[in-house]
């Protein structure tokens, strides 16, 4: 390889670029132990002439070729095939351009086989035959989007240039140079070997083809009719081996549990015409009309590049670019510019016009998926694209695409909630809700990240911002009708459970001492909205309730001691009532009391209440309906509180024989008892202590939250 070492030796005025290092994207040492057989047959055969074999090669060849094209090489396996076609050896032509064409890398093709593959093109006579060069050639087009470093094509520039003269190789060559060639390769004397040559060959369509690419770079330069001819189109040579590579490598990937794609490199300039695709959506970064003191994206290879260029760089021409490549949209945000903002979403709103007319061949998902990856590498939503997807709503049927277009609205940013709920969030509910659940939990979840992203937001911000609070306050206000229906609607642990993480989200903003510098703490939920979920027939859920009602107290007592932030009177009784409610059940044995001060006794009627005293009382239980909601009687946790008892009588039990066990329920009084009779010593506050720490073990802390911020003796021990 060291006669690539040094590029400037081939052509003068060629730059130095830096030696390439090898990338660890997949082990040297993989290789496919099915493989093995056939390839060990292989290259023992290309090392003794036919004659001398004494076995015919072509079944080996075949189940070989076969493998690969079932389930694609391994780094090991392609090394060695490599090896073999580039040096000589004994196979016949037909079984050499066999194995050629199936070829496909399972994983990332390392660079040094590329320069290996480069180092056998020429004459010579240790160089494979033409007819082998060019098959090797269309192989490096093929796989040019495999590679793990565009670099070492680079530094094999002039080599490939100077193979310009082999008319066999002349086609694939231009074809590959075309797909690497940057600015700074586009030489004076290039240029003028290439118009020479193109002279000499009667305007060969791949030298046009190569001369146009080195126009777009500088068309002042090039001139006359050399450009005007017929010029190859450079499409991929072969695309159904491109999708089947495709299918291979994410065959391999998924049985890697990894991704299937590679990321595109954030600063390199993506070129799309990898892919083979005829009509591409977002067309790929391209600066014409630049001078020789002008910095294009194009020639920007590293991130030292990028920043030091970044005040010289010049736009590119076609700005809907930013949709779809890493690079210009760091360039944006770095130097934001409206009018490139306003640019590409003219382009965007012309090109669905034409779609909706039938006029173009995409389909929404593709602008839609666009817009994606746009919004999620960028985290920002601009108020332009906000405007085009409203303007989009009204072809929109609500079905296609749905998932995409919620996951991009996400990211809508903080303003005027009226304004948002009339421009925006209105008719995207028209569209979507449809009287089911499913569709009301798709809302549901899209308005909990949205708010999520809100909160990110704010918490990553210095600056205050003046619309945060009103709009925090109308999404909450908002959201709250939608919870309420859907308890209604589909009551169940699932629904619950994202009804509640979105109040999580929402008893974040009173939680945080930053966050209350940008917004005051919301309203909290419906009263009808806890109550239901609190006496749902689940623990964990009734835990959450709690944990949610507990994170918003202590925001409420930080607001008021850090923030100073003042209340409408209507905030703190509804809150203090679900706190007097819930302590009253579970603690203080005096459930649906509405004696105490802001109690509300569940909002249950207070003559349901006494029927139900009456009740219970002729059953007799030896307990009153006020303690049937206790950490012992509770449905919820009654089980939870009798298995704690049991396994602290186990323990006991070790080390000395107990004369009795409790039966349950647990009450004061037959702790009391049960001490006297021989039983379990423990008093009634470390029985419910313990209890709080038993669930808290089982991942229901928020019940013990929540006592633990209300009740002042709780609080202290």
């Amino acid at each position: 390889m060291s006669r690539f070492r040094n590029p400037g030796q081939e052509e003068p005025g060629e730059e130095q670029g830096q030696t390439p290092t090898r990338a660890q994207a997949s082990s040297p040492l993989e290789t496919s132990e099915e493989m093995q057989v056939p390839l060990s047959e292989v290259l023992r055969a290309s090392k003794l002439p036919a004659k001398q074999r004494g076995m015919n090669v072509k079944p080996a060849v075949d189940q070989l070729t076969s493998l690969a094209y079932d389930q694609g090489l391994l780094p090991t396996d392609l090394n060695q095939l490599i090896n073999l076609i580039t040096t000589p050896n004994f196979l016949d032509q037909a079984s050499l351009s066999s194995v050629i064409r199936n070829l496909y890398p399972a994983t990332s093709v390392a660079g040094e086989l590329v320069i290996k593959v480069i180092g056998c093109l020429g004459h010579g006579k240790l160089k494979p035959s033409l007819t082998i060069q060019a098959a090797l050639l269309k192989w490096l087009i093929m796989i040019q989007n495999v590679v793990e470093s565009r670099n070492y094509f680079l530094q094999a520039y002039p080599v490939l240039f100077n193979l310009l003269d082999t008319a066999a190789l002349r086609t694939h060559v231009c074809h590959l140079l075309a797909l690497i060639t940057r600015r700074r390769h586009v030489r004076p004397h290039r240029i003028q070997s290439l118009l020479l040559l193109s002279r000499q060959t009667g305007n060969d369509p791949a030298l046009t083809g190569l001369l146009r690419v080195y126009k777009d770079y500088y068309p002042e330069i090039i001139v006359g009719d050399v450009t005007r001819g017929k010029a190859s189109a450079f499409n991929h040579p072969d695309s159904q081996w491109r999708e089947r590579l495709d299918e291979i490598r994410r065959a391999h990937a998924q049985r890697r549990a990894s991704r299937s794609e590679t990321p595109l490199d954030a600063f390199r300039v993506a070129r799309h015409r990898l892919n083979g695709t005829k009509n591409f959506l977002i067309p790929e970064v391209h600066t014409l009309h630049a001078t020789e003191r002008s910095i294009t994206l194009e020639e920007i290879e590293s991130v030292d590049g990028f920043v030091k260029n970044l005040e010289r760089i010049e736009l590119p021409n076609q700005l809907i670019s930013v949709l779809g490549d890493p690079l210009l949209q760091k360039l944006l945000y770095l130097r934001p510019q409206a009018q490139a903002h306003l640019r590409a979403c003219n382009w965007l709103s012309s090109y669905t016009q034409d779609m909706m007319a039938g006029e173009s061949d995409t389909h929404i998902i593709d602008i839609l998926n666009t817009l994606k990856n746009y919004v999620t590498a960028t985290k920002a939503l601009p108020p332009i694209f906000l405007a085009f997807l409203a303007e989009l709503m009204n072809n929109w049927d609500g079905v296609e695409g749905r998932e995409l277009v919620l996951d991009i609205l996400t990211y809508t940013p903080l303003g005027d909630f009226q304004e948002l709920q009339a421009n925006l969030f209105q008719s995207l509910e028209k569209k979507v809700l449809d009287g089911t659940p499913q569709s009301q939990l798709q809302i549901l979840d899209f308005f909990t990240s949205l708010l999520r992203q809100w909160i990110t937001r704010l918490v990553s911000s210095d600056k205050k911002s003046l619309q945060a609070s009103q709009c925090a306050a109308g999404l909450v206000a908002h959201v709250n009708n939608l919870c309420l229906t859907l308890i209604q609607t589909s009551s169940n642990m699932s629904t619950h459970g994202k009804v509640l993480d979105f109040y999580y989200e929402t008893s974040s903003l009173s939680s945080d001492v930053h966050l209350l510098t940008h917004v005051q703490v919301p309203a909290v939920p419906p009263a009808t909205l806890i109550y239901s979920m609190f006496f749902a027939a689940s623990p964990s859920t009734a835990s959450r309730v709690c944990s949610v009602i507990a994170k918003y107290k202590e925001g409420f007592q930080t607001a008021m001691r850090v923030a100073q932030v003042n209340y409408t009177p209507r905030h703190i009784p509804e809150f203090n009532g679900f706190l007097m409610d819930i302590c009253n059940c579970l603690w203080r044995q005096r459930a649906l009391s509405g004696e105490d001060a802001n109690a509300k006794g569940c909002l249950i009627p207070h003559p349901l209440v006494e029927d139900l005293s009456t009740y219970v009382a002729s059953l007799s239980i030896g307990a009153p309906l006020a303690s049937l909601f206790s950490l012992s009687y509770s449905p919820l946790f009654s089980s939870f509180s009798i298995s704690f008892l049991r396994e602290l009588e186990d323990e006991i039990e070790d080390q000395e024989t107990l004369d009795v066990k409790h039966a349950g329920p647990v009450t004061k009084t037959s702790l009391r008892t049960l001490a006297n009779r021989g039983g379990i010593n423990v008093s009634w506050d470390d029985y419910r202590r313990g209890v709080l720490g038993y669930l808290g073990s089982r991942d229901m802390r928020g019940v013990e939250h929540l006592l633990s911020v209300t009740m002042g003796t709780l609080r202290q021990k």
